[in-house]
């Protein structure tokens, strides 16, 4: 891949410049030492993927991730001193359109770079990513979806999101009543190690209480429980969530298509299935095998989406019952229980 390095520290754009020399399969298209600088050279030279620092003078990384992608969309990875001191703008950024975050190489004796080994974790994660295309576009026609009738309860909300997300989650939930009688569970693309942080800034974005999952939790109304380790977050029972280390095959774990097929398998009741903004198409199949079993489906539309990828992936094999801006995401699934209370009373 061709990546671009965009960071005003010298030496931090030492370390990560010998990281990438260091491959065979990657070379450096160009560096920028602020975020206005990687804009412009973004508009007229659009690298496969972008090394963005966060605090930089003229612009800094937030906002020019949020320009480059209205205007040059690319991959974006957040690349700063530490991740963990700057989680509110990690999570701005990602809701921009990054994809993941990462702390910056450092330099150390003879030439090595401590961290090198998670930034080409980190880039290796975007190149299947990229790798992965959208997928041919199918005509089947999908069941009819089933009329939602059940106990509110017996129903399930199941949200998949990636590069865009925070904030997509944060509007969504936002939206929803303190007192929404259904269970979510959420599975972002995110690295593990700001899983917490990503949880408990979406605490404060919401009425609900956010929080991570547990291995053996069950989900709860007024509740939405966050994917937070690098395994998959699944269904072992029909209301029991665990952690899974296989399939070791997939582009991001956890995966939103490994948490879907689980909820199919072994969810007994309603479920509504959404994908939010990202990139690639993880969540796309799983989202249809939901959709072509009744249950009702969201997608994000193109206009709303940082990142219009995995929605996208679902419009092309017609796996959404619905395909809504942002903003009338959290409304729809407002009515959608709605409907299902006043059918059960």
């Amino acid at each position: 891949m061709r990546i671009a390095i965009v960071n005003d520290v010298i030496m931090a754009v030492e370390a990560m410049r010998r990281v990438i020399a260091g491959t065979r399969e990657h070379q450096i298209a160009w560096i920028a030492l602020n975020g206005a600088e990687a804009v412009e050279r973004c508009a007229l030279d659009t690298p496969n993927l972008i090394l963005m620092d966060l605090i930089m003078p003229k612009m800094d990384g937030v906002e020019a991730t949020r320009r480059i992608m209205a205007n040059s969309p690319c991959a974006v990875v957040v690349v700063t001193a530490n991740v963990n001191e700057n989680t509110s703008k990690v999570f701005e950024a990602m809701g921009a359109g990054a994809l993941d975050a990462v702390n910056t190489p450092v330099l150390k004796s003879a030439g090595a770079s401590e961290g090198a080994h998670a930034l080409l974790a980190k880039i290796e994660t975007i190149r299947k990513l990229i790798g992965d295309g959208i997928g041919k576009r199918t005509t089947a026609r999908p069941e009819r979806t089933r009329p939602i009738h059940q106990h509110p309860q017996d129903c399930l909300v199941s949200i998949g999101a990636s590069a865009g997300g925070p904030a997509a989650l944060a509007e969504v939930l936002g939206d929803l009543a303190p007192d929404f009688p259904v269970p979510i569970v959420v599975v972002q693309h995110v690295d593990s190690h700001f899983a917490e942080g990503l949880a408990d800034w979406l605490d404060g974005q919401t009425p609900l209480t956010v929080r991570i999952a547990e291995e053996g939790d069950h989900p709860e109304p007024g509740t939405v429980l966050l994917a937070g380790t690098d395994n998959h977050l699944v269904f072992t029972g029909p209301h029991r969530l665990g952690y899974a280390r296989f399939p070791i095959d997939c582009s991001y774990s956890p995966s939103i298509d490994v948490f879907f097929r689980s909820v199919d398998r072994f969810w007994k009741g309603d479920v509504i299935g959404i994908i939010l903004t990202g990139m690639g198409r993880d969540g796309a199949e799983g989202l249809r095998t939901l959709h072509n079993k009744g249950h009702y489906t969201i997608a994000q539309d193109k206009a709303s989406s940082a990142v219009y990828g995995m929605p996208r992936a679902v419009a092309n094999l017609k796996a959404a019952s619905d395909i809504l801006p942002l903003t009338k995401i959290g409304p729809r699934l407002s009515q959608l229980v709605a409907q299902r209370m006043r059918a059960h009373a």
